[in-house]
């Protein structure tokens, strides 16, 4: 019963969202009820968009299950189900924490597609976080998942921090995929052809160094991209339940690094005045075929904010903005804003 009410109140938000006649918003957030760590995918075999996430508003991020929700122009959102969940023996290995998630799907050599989803989970044998995957043939599943955590350990010589907050990207110029992880630090390595193990040989620790927690001191929340030659990485600094949560920004010739920070490098910061605050993890969309750049990012919902909120940190929300690019390829700063975007031209298959 409750999915059917969620999804009467999504079509209801999408007929009232915007005070034009003539153009929708999508207004922020975008998602009902509380998630964080969004994951933006446009799925090149249904022609829809998905957003995967970490379940929110539980105490102590205590979330143990994933769900997609579906879009056709960013601005109204259908909920699909849960798609993977921790609390069951559909992840054996793993028992709550779901978290911050990504997603890779790939065109197989018979004409059809693979969907790979990456995870952070509680990993109950050696009682620490560890890094999952699960694949599907559908964006919305049902997802099998590998039977063992991807990834377990620490990147050698690499003392503090947790396996969490996954990323996965794949080089339109070598076709190779990679995945990057790490909170505290952030470490890159090649995955191998099947998208389930990675190449040990080629693990990096890549941590932008230096900075401060007012500018790029790195968290967690790793994102990377590839723009006319250049590849972006994007990262969380802060702690999650801090207003001054926000995403800084650099640059490599390589996905593996090494990462120049840039010149101007926080490009989404809080704007209390507008009650918006700690906006940041992000992910980001391309538009396929265009130069049409969005952020897709969670914020902490203004009443939950410390000191005057027991909880502070699990209770966020997700966003989208457009993001855009100087002629230099320096991203220019991103304004966080109430009224999102409005609904995008279709996107031809």
């Amino acid at each position: 019963m409750k999915r059917i009410l969620l999804s009467i109140t999504l079509v209801l938000i999408c007929l009232t969202v915007s005070p034009r006649k003539t153009q929708r918003m999508s207004g922020n957030p975008i998602l009902p009820e509380f998630h964080a760590d969004p994951e933006v995918m446009y799925s090149h075999q249904t022609g829809k968009f998905y957003i995967y996430s970490t379940t929110d508003g539980v105490e102590g991020w205590g979330g143990y299950y994933f769900t997609v929700f579906s879009s056709a122009d960013l601005t109204c959102w259908q909920h699909e189900g849960i798609m993977l969940d921790l609390g069951t023996q559909q992840v054996a290995w793993a028992s709550g924490n779901a978290w911050a998630p990504c997603i890779e799907e790939k065109l197989q050599a018979d004409g059809t597609y693979k969907y790979y989803f990456y995870f952070s989970g509680h990993d109950m044998a050696k009682d620490r976080k560890s890094i999952g995957v699960a694949v599907a043939d559908s964006p919305t599943g049902p997802y099998v998942d590998l039977g063992h955590p991807l990834i377990d350990e620490k990147p050698e010589g690499v003392r503090g921090g947790q396996q969490i907050d996954v990323d996965v990207f794949t080089d339109p110029v070598s076709g190779k995929s990679y995945l990057y992880w790490g909170n505290g630090y952030m470490a890159g390595a090649e995955l191998n052809d099947d998208m389930v193990s990675i190449r040990q040989n080629t693990v990096t620790v890549m941590t932008p160094r230096g900075g401060t927690l007012e500018d790029y001191a790195y968290r967690e929340g790793t994102y990377v991209f590839y723009r006319n030659g250049k590849y972006y990485f994007l990262w969380s600094v802060d702690d999650t339940g801090s207003p001054n949560y926000h995403v800084a920004y650099g640059t490599s010739d390589s996905p593996l690094g090494p990462i120049e920070v840039a010149q101007d490098p926080v490009i989404l910061f809080q704007r209390p005045e507008k009650e918006i605050y700690g906006p940041a993890h992000n992910s980001v969309l391309q538009i396929p075929g265009r130069d049409e750049w969005y952020i897709v990012y969670h914020r902490i919902n203004k009443d939950y904010l410390y000191p005057h909120a027991k909880g502070p940190g699990f209770h966020r929300q997700v966003c989208i903005d457009r993001m855009e690019f100087n002629e230099d390829g320096t991203i220019r700063k991103v304004t966080p804003t109430q009224e999102g975007i409005p609904a995008i031209r279709k996107v031809k298959k």
